[in-house]
């Protein structure tokens, strides 16, 4: 069974693309330079795939990949960018609008949305919640991040490298990492919540008025 191309005059593929057997490409899909497309796999429409490698069984929708590999079975988009380097594990989903650049992201991981992957390796079996930023450049050099197997980094998290979250820690939501983890760690580091009753009915009165 060779690969099948829906309207092949919508798609673009470059001489020295590879495509294995029964892969699916749809419409508006451009395939350049050195990419190899496993057997099995689905390009939805809307992509652009450079110098990349999709695995068997992998599926991936109206996204960028340059320079990436992405392993069998792998989830990617809409609406993902994979740069030089990334290389996305067996089973992993990668969701929409993430970007990952020269990081390793491994088997069973999930990275589903608004999300920046940069100078980092991730464990197995993790989650990179929504918002979550690895901070790789501090303006002058750029450090590495490690996530190791089975973490769970909450929303809005911001990573900044060079750091290490060992295995099996919980990172809660709106947390700033400046230091390495230990395994199994629960990890808080946000301002205390604060009510105020005072405080809200200034605001509604549009605020004191000052003197003179």
């Amino acid at each position: 069974m060779a690969y099948r191309v829906i309207s092949p005059e919508a798609v673009t593929i470059e001489e020295g693309v590879e495509i294995g057997e029964g892969a699916v490409i749809f419409p508006n899909n451009r395939l350049l330079g050195g990419t190899k497309i496993g057997a099995g796999a689905v390009l939805y429409p809307n992509n652009i795939i450079e110098n990349s490698c999709v695995g068997e069984g992998a599926s991936v929708t109206a996204s960028v990949l340059r320079g990436a590999a992405v392993g069998a079975g792998a989830s990617i988009g809409p609406f993902s960018y994979l740069r030089e380097g990334a290389n996305v594990g067996a089973r992993c989903r990668v969701g929409s609008f993430v970007e990952i650049k020269n990081s390793a992201i491994g088997e069973g991981s999930k990275v589903s949305h608004l999300a920046y992957v940069g100078d980092a390796r991730v464990g197995k079996n993790c989650n990179i919640g929504c918002g979550v930023v690895f901070c790789n450049y501090d303006g002058k050099r750029k450090a590495r991040t490690v996530v190791e197997d089975g973490c769970f980094i909450g929303s809005n998290v911001n990573l900044i490298a060079p750091v290490c979250v060992g295995a099996g820690s919980y990172i809660a939501a709106a947390t700033t990492v400046t230091r390495s983890v230990p395994p199994g760690t629960f990890l808080i580091g946000r301002v205390r919540q604060e009510s105020s009753e005072r405080l809200a009915a200034r605001y509604a009165r549009g605020g004191e008025k000052k003197e003179g």
